[in-house]
């Protein structure tokens, strides 16, 4: 073997020893805020969790904060939305800002209902005075800013705030699905924790949006 495939061979595995390494501290984040909740999230407990030297947290990240915002971006479910919604308002939509929004909401709703760790994120978010979760919750703005802008066109001189209602919606999806995971009771006598339940949500959800849409789209 030649120095040159020697020395390439030497930094493809120390490379890759890096990128696991960094995907065991990752997701050793999301256990420890499963299994302890925001206070946990401390050098000595992912570190334990990753079973890794906590040393490599400042050397891969650079602080502990950074590990913990990259794991967040990583998983919620926002963050990626947006990537997704600037390939879809670069094109022209078919389905209009009415078919993206109901899509987008009912992605929400069952994304955020299945995932513990993001559910904790949010109740971190809320509870909390946090520099990493306002930064991620203006990357969440980030989205409203692009949708809203598509939809402001779309809906230009209709009297619909639909700022209003969308916020209305995000903020009932997440207690939704925060009370229902913190208390294991019912709102409103619906149990979305089963299928049941969460089809009446869905099914309320597009009501909803067909009532704002209809009511400027129909003559009165």
């Amino acid at each position: 073997m030649t120095n040159k495939q020697q020395s390439r061979k030497t930094y493809q595995g120390e490379k890759n020893n890096k990128e696991r390494t960094m995907g065991k501290l990752i997701a050793a984040v999301g256990r420890v805020l499963e299994q302890k909740g925001y206070p946990g999230l401390t050098v000595g407990n992912i570190s334990k969790e990753a079973g890794v030297d906590r040393k490599l947290i400042y050397l891969y990240f650079g602080t502990l904060d950074k590990l913990v915002e990259t794991y967040i971006k990583g998983k919620d479910y926002w963050v990626s939305a947006t990537i997704n919604a600037v390939e879809y308002f670069g094109n022209t939509p078919t389905a209009g800002s009415r078919g993206f929004l109901e899509s987008l909401l009912m992605n929400q709703f069952e994304e955020f209902q299945k995932n513990v760790e993001m559910q904790k994120v949010l109740a971190w978010q809320i509870c909390e005075e946090s520099l990493i979760m306002s930064e991620i919750a203006q990357e969440r703005e980030k989205m409203s800013a692009l949708f809203f802008a598509f939809a402001d066109k779309e809906l230009q001189g209709k009297d619909l705030d639909l700022r209003g209602v969308v916020s209305i919606l995000v903020a009932g999806i997440y207690y939704l699905v925060l009370h229902s995971a913190h208390t294991k009771s019912t709102v409103c006598e619906i149990d979305i924790s089963t299928a049941e339940g969460m089809d009446r949500i869905k099914d309320s959800i597009k009501n909803i949006l067909g009532w704002a849409y209809d009511s400027v789209e129909k003559p009165s």
